[in-house]
């Protein structure tokens, strides 16, 4: 969620327009939000089953794909339970969300947690603030009760943001953000939910897994406890953590037609499902984008014509001695019948991960491949979708 990516769409003089990773110079826009999320939530139909077996401690939670941009789910807060909707972030460690104390514009456009409606809720002194790439957040923590599907957390602390930043917060579909990555991300003195999930036995493997589609009537998930193979084909491919604090991976190369266009010496990955982009050093990104568009619409290096999409370049990542394509069909996202628009983006130099070239691999690459977090072992597995 450090680098979250929100595509925003307006038509200005039937120009499309996007909102930006933060501290990343391009287009500036406006997002046309509303009528996206009354698109998307008439789409919505039926959940996941959970797991039958009684023995297991394994949960399978629904997650809402907003327009191949963003995937979130319900959880609830309190007692009685208030629910809210969260975006499942293997990039960021805090759970949050907006609270009736907030009179920022970004809350108001949320659903906000009450404290004097929950019985079991205990606020603390601390306070918090929390940057990321879409915005950020400044508020108190507090403890309650966190429920997820049929996992129930006591006494977990999270953030009550009392005032937020407009911009790409104020037009998200979701409420708040539950860090997935690792205990050292969070803020100090606290811990993560899924490390709670794990340390009081909640679930029976330390393990979270994530399905996350593209294709229309097929329900994206992420589950705790253990893995459902039902959802990827062939056999998982293991990858070591190689820094535990994002879950970040060494990958040896990035090709194009036979052409390195990234990690041509090495180089390190964050997989990051609160990303909707691929996202590089500027100036290698900057190259691919010529290289794949040497055309581009509205003067933007990232807006092509849909009409050429068929005929793009597959992009290649090496990953610990597999290779995982990426076809056009899954970098391009399309804004209309006739303007398509990469999603790469350049801005990775500005934030320091101990190496120095660096990618960040997000729900782009993620929609191709199951991904299964082992916190046991400290290792990703990948293997294709269904």
């Amino acid at each position: 969620m450090k680098w979250l990516v929100i595509l925003g769409l307006v038509a200005l003089s039937e120009c499309m327009v996007k909102i930006p990773l933060t501290k990343i110079k391009t287009t500036q826009g406006a997002i046309r939000e509303k009528q996206l999320l009354g698109k998307f939530l008439d789409e919505q139909s039926h959940s996941l089953s959970q797991n039958s077996d009684p023995d297991k401690k394994f949960s399978s939670h629904r997650l809402r794909n907003f327009q191949n941009i963003v995937y979130f789910g319900n959880i609830t807060i309190g007692t009685p339970p208030q629910e809210f909707q969260v975006n499942f972030d293997t990039g960021s460690s805090d759970l949050w969300v907006p609270s009736v104390d907030c009179r920022s514009p970004s809350c108001s456009t949320h659903k906000r947690f009450n404290p004097q409606k929950s019985t079991t809720f205990q606020r603390l002194d601390q306070k918090i603030e929390l940057i990321y790439g879409s915005g950020s957040m400044k508020g108190v923590l507090g403890r309650d009760t966190i429920q997820i599907g049929d996992l129930v957390i006591t006494n977990q602390i999270f953030g009550l943001s009392q005032n937020q930043s407009s911009g790409v917060l104020e037009q998200v579909p979701y409420d708040g953000i539950l860090g997935l990555a690792y205990p050292n991300l969070a803020v100090r003195g606290t811990t993560p939910v899924f490390d709670n999930l794990k340390n009081h036995k909640i679930i029976s493997e330390p393990v979270f897994a994530f399905y996350l589609s593209s294709r229309p009537g097929n329900i994206s998930t992420v589950m705790f406890g253990g893995v459902d193979h039902t959802y990827h084909k062939g056999k998982l491919q293991w990858v070591p953590v190689t820094q535990a604090s994002f879950w970040q991976v060494a990958m040896s190369s990035m090709t194009i037609n036979g052409k390195v266009v990234g990690c041509s010496h090495g180089c390190q990955a964050i997989v990051d499902t609160g990303t909707s982009l691929l996202v590089g050093p500027t100036h290698l990104v900057t190259d691919i984008l010529k290289l794949i568009n040497p055309k581009p619409m509205l003067d933007d290096q990232q807006v092509l014509s849909c009409d050429v999409v068929n005929s793009l370049p597959t992009l290649l990542l090496t990953i610990n001695g597999i290779v995982y394509p990426v076809p056009p069909d899954y970098y391009v996202q399309r804004l209309t019948q006739e303007i398509c628009f990469l999603s790469f983006q350049g801005g990775t130099e500005t934030n320091h991960f101990g190496t120095s070239e660096n990618w960040i691999l997000g729900d782009v690459s993620l929609r191709l491949y199951f991904s299964v977090y082992d916190r046991g072992n400290n290792r990703i597995g990948l293997a294709p979708a269904v």
